[in-house]
This record gives C-alpha cells, structure tokens and sequence, in this order.
C-alpha cells in the first residue's frame, strides 16, 4: 500500500503534467468556497442547537431572568476552552486575518479552522451580542490558508484564496453571491482583475450551493419589497444617510473606548465577570440584544414591533404607547454597540457584520416610525427604511459601501430600492470617513502601517520583513579610539567602508567613513595624534526598528540619497539597511504579488 506521502508526490506529478496553475486554482477555489460554506452551516447549526436547549422546556419558565447568568456561562466556557484546549488566544476574526495577509503572507495557523468553530456558537449561542459572519470567515481563509500550504501556493495565490473563502463565508451566511464576492475585494483589498474574479465567482457559487443543500431555501431575512421607491422620499433618505454616519461615528468610537477600558483592567478573568454581569444587565432589561439579533430585523420588516422588542419587563405599558416603542428602539440602537463591544473585551469570539446590521434595522425603522407619528399627512414605508438603516451603518461602520448595496439588494431579490440604497451608502460612508479614518477591522493595522490597501506600491512595502533586510557585517568602534587602533581593529578586518560608532552600551552615537580618514590612515605619526570623537560625524538620517515602517524607510533613503542608514532598536545599535538590498527586496515582492 502506497503511504500518503507516496500518494501525494504522485498527485503532483500528475497535476504538473496535465493541469496548468491557473486550472488548478480554479479547482480549488471551488474546493475552498465549498469549505467555507460548510463551516458558515456548522457554525449556525451550532448556535442555533445550543440557543434551542436554553429555550427548553425545563428552562423556559426561568429564561428571562436566567438571561443575567447565560452570558456569564457562555464566556466562561469560552474562557476554558481558550486556555486548556486551544491554549491560545484566537483574536478578533477579521483583523487578525488581514493581519495574516499583509504580514506572514498569508500564512494562518491550523488551530484557527477549529477554534472560532467551536468558541463562537458558545458566544453567541449563550447571549453574547456579536455576529458569526466574523468567525465564519475566519475559519475558512484559516481552512484556504492550509489548503494552500499544502499544495506549495505561491503567496500571491494563497492570498486569493483566502479572499475565496471569505466570500463563500458570506455567500453562505446570506445566500448573497455578488454581494460576497464585493465584500472580498472591499475589505481585503484584491485585485479586482479577470484572474481573481472567476476564483472569487466560483467560490462564492460553490458557498452558496452548499448553503442551499445543508439548510434548503431557508434565508436570513425573510422579505419582499412592497413598496416602491418614491422620488418624493428623496430629502428622508438624505437625512437618513447624515443619521447612519452619526450612529457609525457613535458606534466606532464607543468600541475603541469600551475596548481601552477593558485594556486597563489586569486579569482575563476579572474582565470575562465584569464583561459577563454588563452584558446580562443589559439583557435583562433590552432582551434583543441577546446573540445576533436577527429575530428583531425579520420582525421589524414584518412589521411586528412588539414581537421584535421581545418579552421586556414592562411589555403592557409599551405595548399602548408607540413612542415608549420608538424609545426602546433607540436604546436597541445605542446599547448594541455597548452590549457587542462589552463581549469581545471579555473575551467573547464573534465578528461585528451583524450587529451593526441589527443596529443599522433599529435606527431605519425608529426613524420611519418618528415621521410616520409627528401628524404629517404622508408616510413612509418602515420596512423599506428599516433596509436602507442597515446598508447607512454598514457603510459608515465597516467603510464598505459597495458591500452595503449589493447585500442588502441580494436579500431583498431585486434592485427596486437602487437608488435609495446608494444615496444612503454614499452619504454614511463619507461623513463616517472623515470622523474615523478606518474601519473597526482595520485601525489597529492602520496605525502600525500594516494594512493592505489598493495600492500594490504600499502593499509591496508592508509585505517585505525589516528584520531580514538589517546587514550586521559592520565593525563597530568606540569614539575613544585612536586612529592606530581603529586601523587594527576595525579597517583591517572589515570589507565595509562603513563604521558605526557605539560606546560601552552599544548605544549609537554616529558614523565614520573610510573616505574620512583615507588622507591620514597611511600617516603613522597621526596614529596616535587623532581619536575617532574627532573623526566621526552624524549619519544622514537614523531608522528606528519600533516605529519605522517599510514605507518611512523608503522614504528616509530618498530624502536623504543615502545608501546605507544605521538601525536602532530599543535605543541599542542593530545594523544597517542598504539601499541595494531594500530595492532588490522590493523587484522580488513585487514580482511575487504581481499575476
């Protein structure tokens, strides 16, 4: 019996003989995208099995007030499993992610087609108010990632797939194929060309496809237009777009203040019991903000608030006044952001593409329902706005407007609502933009400049590794050397023309070139006459290993014209880069991202 090694040499004899690359990335494109939507099945079924036990029957009689302790549960079981199964920390989907693509080249580890699998129906299944769209992502480009390792992809192509798999994550959570395939070239910046646009088609297809035999015609969002777009609407949709990137603002930077308060407290155990009893205070008293929250959209496009708001304390008294239901709406809409946020710094696993759909649903609908109340005597369609709501804070909170569109025009089955949808996305994302530069997903990386953009200049720059570029070949020398012993020392059994000066910390204190002693260094009674403090001079500009990037280096070798500048790291010298060897990096990116 052959081994599997055997098998595999053989399979790739094969493939090289008969498949050309480009073919064989279509295969597994398609192998991908089936992955990915097979992992989006799991991940729902999961959490939907876990949400049906806690509705139980022996349960149901207690289950809203259980709703404090639930969340607690979920985290804590999320907790152990982090730290004696996995033993690792899975991070934020996304981010992480896009972190693999534009620093490690695409290279995920094995643990995460697994981890987010198991951690985040437990999140969600148990209360925690954070999406699956994120996870399930995760997992597939985890699951492209090692496809791709295994069949020795080149980086550039392990990068498409990802992007595959990201697309056939969201092809199968929203049966929205175009939507999906936007959304890859939106977040994680892929070439929008003939030679990635077939593999993104075709896993997305494939996604979808597996979507429709595990879970049958089943979708997300059960809903038709009824009404038609109306010219005289107009003026609404504008002023909903300013309300979409108000609220995008909002929940932006609620996130990264919760999430810098949570920073401060020591102790992952002290944060997962306060995370756990915020986020079941909150549920006992708003109880949509329990897991994604997709009852609430479906009930708000149907039209039935009451059903949508849930069993909350005070159900009778709302029930008889709309505006203590446009009141409590708004609260849905101000405390998801608090409720999501809350969970990930607790140490919930859980994407944020759906609540901000959710939060999106509240803010459209309560804005229909206010007009629709002040005695005006024209209305406008609440589901149509409740729609529209979603696609304003997905453009404005993830700065994907494209994304926003198409979703939202997939789901409802047409294009009826075109127009609206793209004055709405425009507005949102602009205003939002201006406030808050990147999206949640990418201001970390933004920040360190390691974040993958349209641009394949900058993208080649973030790709290259600094550390391999530092050249420490160069002989250091002290300023209180004479001339005599630097020539013994450093010149004879150096090959560079280069000396970097340190003192006895090996702090770096300047340079000497061998042009600056070449009129001397044959003298021998200078040998002792002249020290190298005398010689030595500044170097033209200085690389700081913590804070530069590829890009600022690049750009310090060119306002300088120099062809070596000096490393410091941790205020120690560390060695030189050199422009040769920068630009010769730089050719072999490039051509290794290039198709």
């Amino acid at each position: 019996m052959p081994t599997l090694k055997k098998l595999r040499k053989r399979f790739f004899k094969w493939r090289y003989k008969h498949i050309t690359n480009q073919q064989f990335i279509y295969a597994l494109s398609i192998l991908v995208g089936f992955l990915a939507g097979l992992g989006t099945v799991i991940i729902k079924n999961l959490t939907h099995f876990i949400q049906t036990l806690l509705q139980g029957k022996i349960i149901v009689d207690y289950h809203h007030s259980l709703y404090f302790i639930f969340p607690l549960i979920g985290l804590i079981l999320v907790y152990l499993i982090q730290k004696y199964f996995i033993r690792r920390k899975i991070g934020h989907a996304i981010p992480s992610t896009l972190f693999s693509l534009s620093k490690k080249k695409g290279l995920i580890e094995r643990y995460k087609m697994y981890a987010s699998l198991i951690t985040a129906p437990l999140t969600v299944g148990f209360g925690g108010s954070v999406g699956l769209q994120g996870p399930a992502i995760n997992t597939g480009a985890a699951v492209a990632s090692n496809i791709a390792q295994y069949f020795h992809i080149s980086a550039r192509n392990r990068s498409l797939l990802i992007g595959c798999a990201s697309a056939g994550a969201v092809a199968s959570m929203f049966k929205a194929p175009i939507a999906a395939v936007i959304f890859a070239v939106e977040i994680f910046s892929l070439d929008l060309a003939f030679a990635s646009m077939i593999p993104l088609l075709l896993a997305s297809v494939s996604a979808v496809i597996t979507s429709y035999l595990f879970l049958g015609s089943e979708i997300l969002f059960t809903f038709e237009i009824q009404d038609r777009f109306s010219i005289n609407d107009i003026l609404f949709y504008v002023v909903l777009g300013i309300g979409s990137a108000v609220a995008s603002v909002y929940f932006s930077k609620m996130y990264f203040w919760i999430t810098g308060l949570f920073d401060k407290i020591k102790g992952d155990v002290k944060k997962l019991f306060i995370g756990g009893i915020i986020i079941g205070i909150l549920l006992f008293f708003i109880p949509p903000l329990y897991g994604e929250g997709f009852d609430l959209i479906n009930n708000l496009l149907r039209g039935n608030h009451m059903k949508a708001i849930g069993s909350i304390p005070f159900a009778q008294v709302v029930e008889e006044n709309i505006w203590m239901i446009i009141l409590l709406l708004i609260g849905i809409t101000v405390f998801k952001a608090v409720a999501m946020t809350v969970t990930f710094s607790a140490g919930g696993v859980g994407g944020i593409f759906i609540p901000t759909l959710v939060m999106g649903s509240a803010l459209g609908n309560v804005y229909a329902k206010v007009v629709n109340n002040l005695g005006w005597d024209f209305s406008i369609s609440e589901s149509n706005f409740t729609l529209i709501g979603m696609t304003g804070l997905m453009a404005g909170v993830l700065h994907a407007p494209l994304t926003a569109i198409f979703l939202i025009a997939d789901i409802t089955g047409g294009y009826e609502l075109f127009v609206p949808l793209m004055i709405v996305s425009a507005i949102s994302f602009s205003l939002t933009r201006y406030y808050v530069s990147n999206s949640i997903y990418t201001m970390e990386l933004a920040k360190k400049g390691e974040l993958l953009t349209h641009n394949k200049d900058k993208n080649v720059l973030m790709m290259m590794e600094k550390s391999k570029l530092i050249e420490r070949d160069f002989v250091k020398i002290k300023p209180e050397y004479n001339l005599g012993e630097m020539l013994n020392r450093a010149v004879t059994k150096s090959k560079r023309n280069i000396f970097p000066v340190v003192n006895e910390k090996n702090e770096f204190l300047g340079i000497l070139l061998l042009d600056d002693i070449r009129n001397i260094m044959f003298d021998q009674n200078m040998y002792d006459k002249v020290r190298v403090e005398e010689l030595m001079h500044r170097a033209p500009d200085i690389i700081f290993h913590e804070k530069d990037n590829m890009e600022a280096i690049m750009e310090k070798f060119k306002q300088t014209g120099a062809w070596n500048l000096p490393v410091v790291k941790n205020g120690e010298y560390h060695g030189f880069i050199s422009k040769s060897k920068l630009l010769t990096a730089y050719r072999r990116q490039l051509i290794e991202v290039s198709p």
